[in-house]
């Protein structure tokens, strides 16, 4: 019974990514939505990225086992919108303008530099891959705890994987605008209900946090181990300035797609508070410790504490919109990586040839995440080596919002290698670093490369500018559709 529900309900999140929209044939309408995008559809495109897998079954975990820890997600994502405040009217502006598809499309036009586009694009496919692995993984590991059969886990992210591909190529970004909206009322109802069901389950909300307190006080303390206050800091600062940045190439079509820089500014007014949302899978996560086994896994706390307190098909409801929560940013993803694929790494190409050059990477980077994520991997650990290795673009982003650049390319570029390969060796290699967050110690080496090697140039150059490109003015229109 169980499982027909959520596989009913999977089918059911393709079906409203696809009815009643023609399908989508130019790049321009895929992609951005031809820049038309009123208030409230940009406003559900841009708030899909706060309620994903990762707050769905990531944040509760953390909570688990690192108490009040876990607010750095809500630290981080309200921080980063002051950043955005200023950035995305900035960059959607400037986009209109020059014409940008994707996020390398900027770094091409700014920089001047083929060479910078096609290394940030790089980067963002590969980064990309691990979040989009992620999503499918963390879709599979609902399924597999709701319904308790390994088998319907692997069901449901073949079926996923197959719906998110049909949604996206037939209806683009307006297809996933309306998944949207159903995952985040959703998300909504299914994280409510899971709190209050656990929550009275232990009691009333005072009398079952003193019990908390009671079990193991360090939980409301920045001491857990290995979630101290090195690891606060650090991961809330790198995730802050990466999102804050918009280094995550999968978030520049919500951004350019909006009617207006007004009407993203309207939107992340009212982000900020959406971020509160965020206490509840937290408060799950805190209160699970008085109703399951220390020993518990957690990414499995959040369904495990709701299989305590819910009747079984209301925990498959809450699945569904778990499902939902994992689809949408992986059809965002998707888009993504082919985007730049086909953009960015292709050249010479007809609108024709580079739409059927993102159909093919959007389908070969959704096989590749599903055959991964068959495998199970951790969470945690892929989002922070996709928010750590793309924070390294956020340097050679605040580089080229200005009136002018002023900086060379090959320093934005020595910078953004050096960062990436530190996060990517030390993730793969699984090096010890403390609790210090692998993206901020490579920030750290990416802003000494870029300064010294901007300090040779200069001096070689004898110029105060690091580039010819540096003198190419930025438009400084509002362009209003």
């Amino acid at each position: 019974m169980m499982t027909a529900i959520i596989i009913i309900g999977i089918v059911l999140i393709g079906v409203i990514g696809v009815v009643g929209r023609r399908r989508e044939k130019g790049m321009s309408g895929w992609l951005v939505a031809g820049r038309k995008l009123p208030t409230w559809t940009s406003w559900f495109l841009q708030a899909g990225e706060s309620l994903t897998t990762f707050s769905f079954l990531g944040l509760a975990g953390i909570a688990f086992v690192g108490g009040v820890s876990a607010t750095y997600a809500v630290g981080y994502l309200t921080a980063c919108l002051c950043i955005q405040y200023f950035v995305n009217p900035r960059l959607r502006n400037i986009a209109a303008s020059r014409g940008y598809l994707t996020m390398a499309d900027f770094f091409h036009d700014r920089f001047r530099s083929r060479t910078l586009s096609v290394i940030v694009a790089v980067v963002g496919a590969l980064f990309l891959i691990p979040y989009l692995e992620l999503q499918l993984t963390g879709l599979g590991l609902i399924v597999q705890l709701a319904t308790g059969s390994a088998s319907a886990r692997g069901l449901s992210m073949v079926l996923a994987s197959a719906l998110v591909i049909v949604f996206v190529l037939w209806g683009g970004i307006r297809g996933i605008a309306r998944v949207s909206i159903f995952k985040d009322f959703g998300m909504l109802i299914a994280l409510a209900v899971v709190t209050i069901g656990v929550v009275a389950a232990a009691g009333s909300f005072p009398d079952t946090f003193a019990q908390v307190a009671k079990a193991n006080d360090v939980l409301f303390t920045t001491n857990a181990p290995g979630f101290g206050p090195v690891w606060w800091i650090s991961s809330l600062a790198i995730t802050t300035i990466g999102a804050g940045f918009q280094t995550f190439p999968h978030l520049w079509p919500p951004t350019l797609a909006a009617k207006s820089g007004n009407v993203l500014r309207s939107n992340i007014k009212w982000l900020a508070v959406y971020q509160l949302l965020l206490f509840l899978p937290i408060t799950v996560g805190m209160v699970a410790v008085l109703q399951i086994p220390k020993s518990t896994i957690p990414n499995q706390v959040l369904l495990t504490s709701a299989q305590h307190a819910l009747p079984e098909w209301l925990v498959a409801v809450v699945a569904v919109f778990g499902a939902a929560a994992a689809m949408v940013p992986a059809g965002a993803i998707a888009m993504g990586i082919g985007s730049l694929v086909a953009n960015n790494l292709t050249s010479s190409l007809s609108e024709r040839g580079r739409f059927v050059v993102t159909r093919v990477a959007i389908v070969a980077a959704m096989l590749l995440a599903l055959a991964l994520g068959l495998v199970k991997s951790d969470i945690g650990a892929l989002l922070l080596l996709t928010y750590g290795g793309l924070a390294q673009l956020a340097p050679a982003v605040a580089s080229g919002i200005g009136r002018k650049v002023r900086v060379s390319t090959i320093a934005v570029s020595s910078g953004i290698v050096v960062g990436t390969l530190f996060v990517a060796v030390t993730a793969f290699a699984k090096v010890p670093l403390g609790d210090w967050d692998s993206g901020f110690i490579g920030l750290g080496l990416n802003l000494v490369v870029f300064g010294i090697v901007e300090a040779i140039v200069r001096v070689t150059r004898g110029t105060a500018g690091g580039s010819v490109a540096a003198e190419i003015p930025a438009e400084e229109v509002e362009v209003v559709s």
